[in-house]
């Protein structure tokens, strides 16, 4: 409606084709994009929405081209140095999983990490409050096993104090990805996955939390690890979802193992 009642705001066309790329509806939000750039007015502003658009649509060149762009006009912008970082980590990614066995050699995506590790760090350098880079250079660094340097940055952020749960929740998830992958420390990513999930609302993060937590608890028990425990973790799996008769029988399951259900019953 908005964009309908001013049909020349660039702003507002860059802004509605990222709800529309959001939805699925990708043809209109190219439309809009396309139209956005055309403009000269707001440039800054519509090549740094433009190139998230682009980043997720996975025209990596295209995306670190707007943001360089926008770089010109406000070089000391954290939001872009981070948006840079996040393509140069989605480019390291790309190639790390390649097909194609040159793409793949290791000095070629981890020079790739490097350089989203200086962007992130930038980025930090001029908002030292900025979770997500934080974040997302330990999960970086992570992959080129700096270990010290990944584990430092997570309780950089572990140890803030967040204005948005949304953002809390999904440090939680990530660090228990990383406990989970790279330390092989099932037990330190099941207390982060259930922290993330005691956090309530039913978000996006709050749904991958809650299928991390069921895919190692289903792991654990099919292997006869700490079997009640395990059990019981997907008993408040199947609870949460709602499944109530799903969690009763874990949860009878569990007891009958510690031996506090006459197994007559």
């Amino acid at each position: 409606k908005a964009v309908r009642l001013n049909p020349g705001d660039p702003y507002l066309k860059v802004y509605l084709a990222l709800k529309l790329q959001d939805g699925g509806e990708t043809a209109e939000a190219e439309t809009h994009i396309r139209e956005a750039l055309s403009s000269t007015s707001c440039q800054t502003y519509v090549f740094r929405y433009a190139a998230k658009y682009y980043r997720r649509k996975g025209c990596i060149d295209k995306a670190l081209d707007l943001l360089h762009r926008a770089l010109q006009a406000s070089p000391d912008s954290a939001y872009l140095h981070y948006q840079i970082g996040l393509c140069y980590r989605q480019q390291m990614i790309q190639m790390k999983t390649s097909r194609n066995r040159q793409l793949r050699r290791q000095e070629n995506w981890q020079e790739l990490a490097q350089q989203a590790i200086c962007e992130f760090q930038r980025t930090v350098e001029l908002k030292s409050t900025f979770e997500m880079a934080y974040i997302c250079m330990a999960q970086v660094q992570a992959d080129i096993h700096q270990y010290e340097e990944a584990e430092a940055n997570f309780q950089k952020v572990l140890n803030m104090t967040h204005s948005d749960y949304h953002i809390e929740q999904d440090v939680h998830f990530r660090y228990g990805c990383y406990q989970q992958f790279h330390q092989k420390s099932e037990d330190k990513a099941i207390t982060h996955y259930l922290k993330g999930l005691k956090m309530g609302e039913k978000t996006f993060v709050w749904r991958k939390l809650l299928t991390a937590l069921e895919k190692v608890a289903e792991r654990r028990a099919d292997q006869n690890v700490l079997p009640v425990e395990s059990i019981g973790l997907l008993g408040l799996v199947h609870k949460l979802r709602g499944n109530m008769q799903e969690a009763l029988l874990c949860y009878e399951r569990a007891l009958r193992l510690t031996g506090a259900v006459n197994p007559e019953f």
